[in-house]
């Protein structure tokens, strides 16, 4: 008889947990797999918050999405995150606070410069769709989905941050072939383009989904599934250092680093309950 995996075989994969494992599996170990709880960062919530006040400003009708509308919207996503837990849990002081709510305020004004809100016929907010590639599920939030003037869906992704130099930018646009592929999947249409509406610099990445890409998806996704099962069987996840890793949550317990990745699931709900304290 087989012996029994060292760690579960997750049963799904989202576009950020095939990314998670491409980057570092020992990082989608500890999140995707022991989900430890990761410590709220800044960065994450401002995201969170300005996709929250873009979706609450969507609610409305077309003629209604004014500037003042999104403005509204932003200062009731400020005043829900602001109770949020999470923020809280970051203990910032009046100061950054201040600059926190300026920095999502500019990225909602900079998105009213992108495009004309009152002109797009989104049917869908914050979507959530899942679909099977063979053995493994699929799924996906999409930030909007809108018909163009043709009647053909149109996958659009907000992004906080400030667009990718050019030899990146395939991979970013890989993320949203994922969600074309799920619309494919769930509504038998394939979108006639998918976009990337970047804030942080005003730039808006686009591209056509084709037979091609979206295979490439269902290629990648079951590639990198062999590669997590693989690991779950083996116990195997190997750190993998990068730009990212300041940013981690569980730097302190990655061998990289010199940290002992055995007593993570012990240490993390600990360091989590005493910064909630």
């Amino acid at each position: 008889m087989d012996a029994s995996p060292a760690y579960p075989v997750p049963t799904s994969l989202s576009p950020s947990r095939v990314e998670s494992f491409t980057s570092c599996p020992l990082a989608f170990r500890f999140g995707a797999i022991e989900k430890l709880p990761e410590l709220p960062n800044i960065h994450t919530l401002r995201g969170s918050l300005v996709h929250r006040a873009l979706e609450l400003a969507f609610c409305s009708t077309g003629p209604e999405r004014t500037p003042e509308l999104f403005h509204r919207s932003l200062e009731l996503a400020l005043s829900e995150y602001e109770q949020d837990p999470e923020f809280i849990e970051l203990r910032l002081d009046d100061e950054v606070v201040e600059h926190f709510r300026q920095e999502c305020r500019s990225l909602v004004g900079r998105y009213l410069t992108m495009e004309d809100p009152t002109q797009v016929r989104a049917i869908g907010l914050e979507l959530r769709l899942e679909a099977s590639a063979g053995p493994l599920n699929l799924r996906g939030i999409i930030d909007r989905l809108e018909l163009d003037e043709h009647g053909g869906l149109i996958v659009t992704d907000y992004k906080t941050g400030r667009a990718p130099m050019q030899h990146f930018e395939g991979r970013r646009l890989g993320g949203v072939h994922f969600y074309s592929f799920l619309c494919e999947a769930v509504f038998g249409v394939r979108p006639s383009a998918i976009r990337l509406m970047y804030l942080g610099s005003g730039e808006t990445i686009e591209a056509r989904p084709t037979e091609r890409s979206v295979q490439f998806v269902t290629m990648r996704a079951s590639a990198v599934f062999a590669a997590v099962e693989r690991a779950c069987v083996t116990g195997d996840f190997r750190s993998r250092p990068g730009p990212l890793c300041p940013f981690c949550s569980f730097q302190q317990w990655c061998p990289s680093f010199g940290g002992d990745p055995t007593i993570a699931a012990v240490e993390a709900p600990l360091r989590r309950a005493v910064v909630a304290a």
